[in-house]
């Protein structure tokens, strides 16, 4: 057991799980610093995913499914946008709404296309994006992948834009202090939205790795994942490369409890380990992170 821990396969595989919650989070990140509460991360995730396999199924090509997958996140964006930045409904309102009708809008459309509720047919998975001859390095195969390289690249990317562009700049000023924002001529409702837009592109980019990972789509895929990528940003303090930290860990944390499995300890307890840890990693982290001033008010101007 404690060999299967230590190899590189353990580690390729807590990176590969890592990936649907870094993905979200760096979105949710972007969307917390312009002020802007999202837990609809999950139903984000969920709707990436069903629109991957769908695109995928109906074209063959994953990558087409990718960008089924991100336009779907999107547009849960635009909505969660529309209603907490345009019309100022509550944040954590919109949120639950938006997850409740991403769980039932996927069972009703699976049963729609698929004439079933529960799953889709098999798609083509992510090993069409394996190089044949790295076959036998699973930690190099997985790092060349261009899905993977395209979340380090994003990883660097939310880092550079947050805290080194003014682009990144408004959008924190938005969410520190929307007031004196607005005073200098920025625009708080478009940072704001675009804040949202982030969330939503890099969360149905996320639910786009886990439907081609699973080479299907199954009801409630995302599993949690949108919540944790959440906890990961108060435990990262709403910084793009300590969030993805957090993720790493909280991966590392499902692929340990599928190490387990095969030994002779309760499958309900193994199935609680990633779950545990982040209300630890929260009850540890959460008194002492600061969120933005102005996270979940609307703005009035």
């Amino acid at each position: 057991m404690l060999e299967s821990i230590l190899s590189l396969t353990f580690l390729a595989q807590g990176l590969r799980i890592s990936i649907p919650y870094i993905l979200p989070a760096l979105g949710g990140t972007f969307s917390e610093r312009s002020g802007v509460v999202n837990i609809a991360l999950e139903g984000m995730l969920l709707v990436g995913g069903f629109a991957t396999a769908a695109g995928t199924y109906f074209t063959d090509n994953p990558f087409i499914g990718i960008l089924c997958g991100i336009a779907a996140g999107m547009v849960l964006s635009v909505i969660h946008g529309l209603a907490s930045v345009t019309f100022k409904v509550d944040q954590i309102i919109t949120g639950i709404a938006l997850n409740l009708l991403a769980v039932g809008g996927t069972k009703f459309t699976s049963q729609w296309i698929f004439h079933s509720s529960s799953n889709s047919p098999r798609i083509a998975g992510v090993e069409r994006m394996d190089i044949p001859f790295l076959n036998e390095y699973p930690l190099i195969n997985l790092l060349l992948k261009p899905f993977v390289l395209l979340t380090i690249v994003l990883i660097v990317a939310a880092n550079f834009v947050l805290f080194k562009t003014r682009f990144g700049l408004r959008l924190r000023a938005v969410g520190e202090h929307p007031e004196a924002a607005d005073s200098l001529g920025i625009s708080v409702a478009r940072m704001r939205f675009s804040g949202v837009l982030i969330s939503g592109l890099c969360s149905g980019l996320g639910g786009a790795w886990l439907a081609l990972d699973q080479h299907s789509f199954t009801d409630g895929m995302s599993a949690g994942r949108g919540f944790i990528a959440l906890a990961a940003i108060i435990v990262g303090k709403w910084k793009p490369l300590a969030a993805t930290v957090a993720c790493i860990v909280f991966g590392f944390a499902e692929a340990l409890a599928l190490q387990l499995q095969s030994g002779n300890i309760p499958t309900q307890f193994i199935q609680m380990i990633p779950y545990v840890l982040t209300m630890i990693a929260l009850a540890g982290f959460i008194g002492r992170s600061s969120p933005p001033a102005s996270d979940g008010i609307p703005y009035e101007k």
